[in-house]
Formats: structure tokens, sequence, C-alpha cells
């Protein structure tokens, strides 16, 4: 035997006393995705959740048609909609207290809506007029985050604080699947394992990361699983079930409430569309694909239990109809306002106090800005 196989060869003994830091028998998630419609459980749900969440999904469908529209009008410059992930963005909202934090992903502008922030704001960022279009600290919400799962490090900070500052806090971070196989993804979950910090990550394998398939990211049986590597509860839901996305979210915030640690939520999902307005999903998805998706619609998979226990009547499905026509309605009437903008307000809010470089550049074009402004008043055919 070679130095080098000698080498390969050798693992070191743990000693004899060693035993794991944790069991990670109850880390596991289930082998297949947790369920509640459709099963003998769904008879024990609570019918005033179920209208809500029915509501809450009728009108976050709507948002998505809505926003998408809006794009082919020229209002949005993009948008990733989140059609057939309703349940995981209503159930991530109203799984949180007003205290807590959201934190989300560029595709999560539905949950911020359906956890109370306007829904032009939104669309802010989307749409090129402000840097986020809210203030995080008064909503609760940080900023919609485009680079790919650098809002969970950002989670587990806030968490970790408030931790120990003993606000009873909460912090739920929204990542896709292709956030995991980013740095930050493995670096928060470490940190909030170590630090017991108080947060829930919630990642909705969609698929396709634009058109990677998830099976081109991780040989893992499941992403919940990635969690028992760092010594946290993987669960492992059905991400278009909503009572079961609201149940199991609604367990992992109230655990780590009471100072049990993260949890990792892999919520099964399927983005309908494509993964945004520039994108063509036919180049790299089948139409029979998105076809056997549709049959498991949240919106349908809902509305089968609520008429079986005679819980959805034609008023019930009207009320929601009008409520999201109206949102949809204003929405489209707002956005259809010409912004009033100042490109000044490029320098505000980037830090606390302008650097050198900032006040240089503010500087310079407040300077172009008064010549346009000048020449702009001159009389055509005169010249100042």
């Amino acid at each position: 035997m070679t130095v080098m196989e000698q080498r390969g060869a050798y693992r070191p003994s743990p000693p004899p006393a060693w035993q794991p830091r944790t069991d990670p028998a109850p880390l596991l998630p289930d082998a297949e995705p947790y369920r509640v419609l459709g099963t003998e459980a769904a008879a024990k749900a609570d019918p005033g959740l179920l209208r809500r969440l029915y509501a809450e999904l009728v009108r976050g469908r709507r948002y998505n048609t809505q926003a998408t529209a809006l794009t082919k009008q020229g209002r949005l410059a993009v948008y990733p909609s989140s059609t057939g992930q309703e349940a995981c963005e209503v159930a991530a909202a109203l799984a949180l207290k007003g205290q807590d934090w959201l934190f989300p992903s560029y595709r999560d502008t539905l949950a911020v809506v359906a956890r109370g922030l306007d829904p032009v704001s939104a669309l802010t960022l989307l749409r090129g007029d402000w840097h986020t279009g809210y203030d995080p600290r008064e909503h609760r919400i940080a900023p919609l985050c485009t680079p790919l799962a650098t809002q969970l490090p950002h989670a587990v900070g806030l968490a970790h604080a408030a931790r120990l500052k003993g606000d009873d806090v909460v912090a739920l971070a929204m990542v896709g699947d292709g956030g995991t196989s980013e740095g930050d993804f493995h670096e928060a979950l470490n940190f909030a394992a170590v630090w017991q910090a108080p947060v829930v990550f919630l990642v909705q394998n969609n698929g396709f990361a634009i058109s990677v398939p998830l099976a081109k990211q991780t040989a893992a049986p499941s992403l919940a699983h990635k969690a028992v590597g760092y010594g946290m509860p993987g669960r492992l839901v059905d991400g278009n079930d909503a009572v079961a996305m609201h149940e199991v979210l609604g367990e992992a915030v109230a655990r780590a409430r009471e100072g049990g640690g993260p949890t990792l939520v892999e919520a099964v999902t399927y983005r309908m569309e494509a993964h945004t307005n520039a994108d063509d999903a036919t180049r790299y998805r089948l139409d029979a694909e998105v076809a056997a998706w549709r049959d498991h619609d949240p919106i349908l998979l809902l509305e089968r239990e609520l008429t079986e226990r005679g819980l959805l009547d034609d008023d019930t499905r009207r009320r929601a109809s009008e409520d999201a026509e109206t949102m949809a309605a204003d929405l489209r009437a707002r956005m259809n306002e010409d912004p009033a903008l100042d490109p000044m307000d490029l320098f505000t809010h980037v830090y606390a106090e302008q650097t050198s470089q900032l006040r240089e550049q503010a500087a310079q074009l407040r300077a172009e800005l008064e010549v346009a402004s000048e020449e702009a008043d001159v009389p055509e055919g005169e010249t100042r």
C-alpha cells in the first residue's frame, strides 16, 4: 500500500466516551410531504381558518395575474410570479405575530401583501421607482431580496439579537430551492443552530432554479434533510396544501418563540408560470408536467375540502372574488399613475452618513439637473 493509499484509508477513531451531541432521529423529516387536505386530519381543521385561507388564496391568485398583466403593459419592469405557490406565501404571512419579522425573497411579493403591506408598495422595487418601497421597521418586513439567499444570514442576525435582548421576536426567512445552493444558506443554518436563534427557514421548492431542475442542484433525499447536518429539525410538507403549510409553519414559529431554536421547512410546490416575464419556461419543461400540477392547484385542493364540508357556497365564492377584484382594480389604477420621482433620492438611505464619494456624486447630479432645468425653461428657437 502506498503512502497516499494509507493516508486515504486512515480514519481517526473517536474517544471511547464519544457520543453524538444531538440524536439525529427526531430531526429527520417525514419520508413523504406532510398533508392535511384529503386526509382524515382535514376534518379537524377550523372552519374559520379554512375560509380565511380560501379568501387569501383567491386574493393572492388575482394579485399574481394582475401584476403579470402590468408587466405586459409596461408598468412593471419585471415580475416573478408566485402563481401555484400561493399556499406557501399566505401561510408564511399568517404564521407570524405582529412583532415578528418576515425576510422575503424577490418572488415573495404576495407574502408581504398577505402580511399587510400595501400592494403598490410591494411592487415599487420591481417598478424601479425606489430602493425598497416601504419602511422595513414599520412593517417588520425586510426588503425584498433579489440576490439569492443573502436575506437568510440577516434573518439569523436579527433573531439572535432579539433573543439576546429578551424580545419576543421570531424571524421567518423565505428562499427558493435555487437559494439552497448558495453559501449564505449554509452559513445561516449553521449560525442559527449553534446560537439556537428563533428563526424559521422556509424553502419553497418549486422544481427549478430558473431553468435548472432540483436534481442538478443536490443529491440529498430532500432539501429538508439538510437540516439534520446543522442540528435542527427538518420538515417536509406539501406546499400546495394551505392547511398543512399553516400548521407546520405555526408549529415551527411557536417552537422558535419558546426557545426551541430554528427549523428548516421544505415546501414541495410548483411554479406554474415562467421564472419571470423575461423567461421562456417551455424551453426546459414540458406542458404535460405543468398540466399535472394544475390538478394539484392550492385553490382547487382547498375548494374540494370546503365543498365536502359544506363550507363553500355561492355567497362565499362571490365575496372572495369581489374582494380580489377590488384589490386588483385599485392596484391597476394606482400603478397606471405616473409617480413623481426625485432623482436625488438615489443618494437617500444608502448610508446613515453619506460618504465623500456619495456627496461628490450627488453634487454632480444636482448640477446636471439644474442645467437641464434651465435649458427646459428656454423657449423653442431661442438660446441662452
